[in-house]
């Protein structure tokens, strides 16, 4: 069909020409962005309520394309419009010269397969899908998902009540007896009257039994009927190194089944929880995987599946009463530790605690560790006679600045990697002594238990 020229009206065969669309008007200027709102969302129009978007309104209408303007939108240079001249009426190639020409197209465009994305389409509009080859369900060896597929059937959401009070944890199948690996502090609140059980992913329940639970390590075993539970695998934490890729599985705020991801932040974090008297003390794996109150006693799993650690704290903002939320700094006991503990409390129902056999000084704010002087010591005595430290020459005053080679900052962190080496290893202390120093070998002893 011929476009009339200029000072023409339309012909007797042409179709009336179709009004043109208003274009919108731009929107008007607004402030930043505030922290409520979604990073992207359109505010040309008020938000719905909900924080889901109804289904219709991410499909609605697309809006029409403008009717074809009459004229050239714009002129080259040196271009002269001829005058208007009368000329027998044209015909267009009609449809069926239109359809060929669009196939033809296809074909060089694209090829057979361009024909096909084109013709599917019959409105213009819609979305293209891309089905995944090979279903839904898999995805590569490593990823977060393949990993969750396989952990989160053997992670369980540990219920407590008790005198002690009542809450929700997590736990993990630990092997093929119906062992349950949690925290200490999850169950703590049953006492020894209380309940505990244990659900699984389809929403079942079962009655658990508490083995074994040591405040020290923050550890505690359940045990469970094992039909139909599948343990998880257990990699050594010594093998992990910082920027590694984690994954945790849990129960946080009770939402059963829920994985997050981050990276190893660092090893060996001294970290004591608790209160006085009760506390724990962990070299712990810090992770930015999001863990949340909820998420105790749930594993930290590495790229394999393996689990390096068990999820036991957060970081608390200085300031505030209670930790409330992930801030992205989480622990986790090491599995070597866990393994260790995990498996005296199933055969005795306790732990053994190595020592050193020392009293600690906490008014000491110097580097290192330092021993307190006999005068303020409990019964006038700040090395246990005959222990591991009197045995290898430590003396009371003595200020502890290594420890297998590598710097001591504060009693704390002495305590934690005491706490982190087994019964009967042996180790190097590095003293320092009138302003001298030198190192001592000693060899680890069991705690006696009250």
């Amino acid at each position: 069909m011929s476009s009339p020229h200029h000072g023409e009206g339309p012909r007797p065969q042409d179709p009336p020409t179709e009004p043109t669309q208003p274009v919108p008007a731009a929107p008007e200027p607004r402030a930043a962005a505030s922290a409520d709102e979604q990073p992207g969302a359109s505010h040309t129009q008020p938000m719905p309520r909900s924080p889901y978007l109804p289904f219709a309104s991410l499909g609605g209408d697309q809006p029409q394309a403008p009717s074809p303007q009459p004229y050239p939108a714009h002129q080259q240079a040196g271009q002269h419009l001829a005058p208007a001249q009368p000329e027998r009426p044209r015909r267009g190639p009609g449809w069926g010269g239109a359809l060929a020409l669009a196939l033809v197209a296809a074909l060089v465009a694209g090829g057979v397969g361009g024909l096909v994305g084109g013709m599917a389409d019959d409105d213009g509009g819609g979305p293209t899908i891309v089905q995944r080859v090979g279903g839904s369900a898999e995805r590569p060896d490593g990823s977060v998902a393949a990993i969750a597929a396989d952990a989160v059937p053997s992670v369980v959401t540990v219920r407590v009540s008790g005198g002690g009070g009542a809450g929700t944890g997590s736990g993990w199948v630990y092997d093929d007896r119906g062992h349950i690996v949690t925290n200490h502090h999850v169950v703590d609140a049953a006492g020894d009257d209380g309940r505990v059980s244990i659900e699984l992913t389809d929403g079942s329940r079962r009655d658990a039994k508490v083995v074994g639970k040591d405040s020290s390590y923050d550890l505690a075993v359940l045990k469970v009927d094992p039909t139909d539970l599948d343990p998880l695998d257990i990699g050594r934490s010594g093998d992990v190194a910082v920027g590694d890729e984690v994954v945790a599985v849990g129960s946080p705020l009770g939402l059963g089944s829920t994985v997050t991801a981050g990276i190893v932040s660092a090893l060996e974090r001294p970290v004591t929880a608790g209160e006085a008297g009760d506390e724990s003390f962990i070299s712990a794996v810090q992770t930015d995987a999001a863990i949340n109150p909820g998420n105790s006693g749930g594993p930290l799993l590495n790229g394999d599946g393996d689990v390096i650690g068990v999820n036991t704290a957060i970081a608390q903002v200085p300031g505030q009463q209670q930790a409330s939320g992930s801030i992205g700094v989480g622990f986790a006991i090491p599995s070597d530790v866990v393994v260790r503990t995990v498996d005296q409390l199933i055969a005795t129902g306790r732990a053994q605690h190595p020592i050193i056999g020392v009293s600690l000084d906490r008014r000491w704010d110097g580097e290192g560790a330092k021993v307190l002087e006999d005068d303020a010591a409990q019964g006038g005595r700040a090395v246990v006679p005959d222990g591991p430290a009197d045995k290898a020459g430590i003396e009371a005053g003595d200020v502890i600045t290594e420890l297998d080679g590598r710097r001591i900052t504060d009693l704390d962190q002495l305590i934690t990697r005491i706490r982190a080496k087994a019964v009967g290893d042996k180790v190097t202390l590095t003293i320092r002594r009138d302003g001298k120093e030198r190192e001592l070998t000693m060899t680890l002893e069991a705690a006696e238990e009250s």
